[in-house]
């Protein structure tokens, strides 16, 4: 790939911060992106940009952003419009304070959304060819990633950039992830009475002792969250039945098959050194992580870029789950790039620096620039 002079004056940061705004002040948990979709697609039609709905279900579609055929095109900038459910619906909306912007998605991700579009809008506007990047807006990232279940049905391309926060680094490795469900049985008895019954919580909360001890001194590396644990039924009574789902991230050459087997295990010898314990073990979600040799075409055209516009290059692991391990199975190779911080992200303080949502749409806007030189 060609190097150009890099340019710093194309993107247009009223416009953009506009922008913003107004996708952060559209509500679009997962489920209920239609309104964000609609405003997307108004917007890049009108900037010139050829748009395609991709059906995901029966209320949702993704946007697919490219004016040639799909075929061509070589790197897709990968965004996803859905958020989180609001920790408080009047704290969600687009605020600023000098140089931050806060509000529900800013960080995760509509601030790397944002800038993607407005790249694709200088590209449009210049009225050159167009290089070979297309863009994909996605639902469902924060649930189930059936937007990009769908869109790896039918599209394709070598490379992706998705614009997760992770304040501008570059990751060339991703975290995998391994669902887990936990469950204990009990015996229900009166509230009142509780020596009648196994307290189904009980047996759970010494089970998942065991299993964070194991998760803290794992060699693996792992990284793990007590996401849910639920008690059944309600009400008065001693639950004869307890859920836990864990969240477990490994490092990107993990053996995820090493670490079932391990959990499976201790499952195990738990049940052994506890007869009375009824308890079971469930694998849900599996993602493999990766890692990205820096020796990649694309990724030296990108460092050289990065020294260009005088960013640190510094590749790291995105420690997350994303749609990037659902479009690595596929044979894309993403690259894991956008503004803001991910320990922001679903938090009541998320926010992302507005000078980095335009520093990424023109680092964005760099590398498409790249690849249309490269076709030269």
């Amino acid at each position: 790939m060609a190097s150009i002079p890099v340019k710093s004056v194309d993107v247009n940061p009223e416009r953009l911060k506009r922008l913003l705004k107004s996708l952060v002040d559209i509500y679009s948990p997962s489920g209920k992106e239609e309104e964000i979709i609609e405003y997307a697609e108004k917007y890049m039609k009108k900037a010139g940009l050829s748009v395609t709905r991709q059906v995901v279900d029966e209320d949702r579609c993704n946007l697919i952003i490219f004016p040639g055929e799909w075929e061509s095109v070589e790197v897709c900038y990968v965004g996803h419009v859905d958020t989180v459910v609001a920790y408080d619906l009047e704290e969600a909306d687009f605020s600023e304070e000098g140089d931050t912007i806060s509000g529900l998605g800013t960080a995760d991700m509509k601030g790397g959304c944002a800038a993607m579009m407005e790249a694709f809008t200088v590209l449009t506007e210049e009225g050159n060819p167009f290089p070979a990047v297309g863009l994909a807006l996605l639902v469902d990232e924060e649930e189930d990633n059936k937007g990009a279940r769908a869109f790896i049905e039918e599209y394709t391309s070598p490379w992706a950039v998705i614009g997760e926060p992770t304040n501008l680094t570059p990751c060339l490795g991703h975290y995998g992830y391994l669902e887990v469900l936990l469950r204990t049985q009990g015996k229900r008895a009166h509230s009142a009475m509780p020596e009648l019954g196994q307290n189904a919580i009980e047996a759970m909360l010494k089970l998942l002792l065991r299993f964070t001890e194991y998760a803290a001194s794992s060699p693996h590396g792992l990284v793990y969250n007590v996401r849910e644990l639920s008690g059944f039924p309600g009400g008065f009574v001693v639950p004869d039945a307890c859920e836990a789902w864990l969240d477990l991230h490994l490092p990107p050459n993990s053996r995820i098959d090493i670490l079932k087997n391990e959990l499976e295990h201790l499952m195990s010898e738990v049940k052994k050194s506890t007869p009375s314990l009824d308890a079971s073990l469930r694998f849900e979600d599996t993602f493999s992580g990766y890692l990205i040799s820096e020796d990649r075409p694309l990724v030296r055209e990108l460092r050289e870029i990065y020294n260009r516009m005088s960013l640190p290059w510094q590749p790291h692991e995105f420690r997350s789950q994303s749609d990037g391990n659902i479009l690595w199975t596929a044979g894309i190779d993403p690259v894991i790039l956008g503004p803001g911080r991910l320990e922001l992200a679903h938090t009541s303080e998320e926010s992302v620096s507005f000078a980095q949502v335009v520093k990424a749409a023109q680092l964005y806007l760099n590398l498409a620039r790249s690849l249309s030189q490269s076709r030269d």
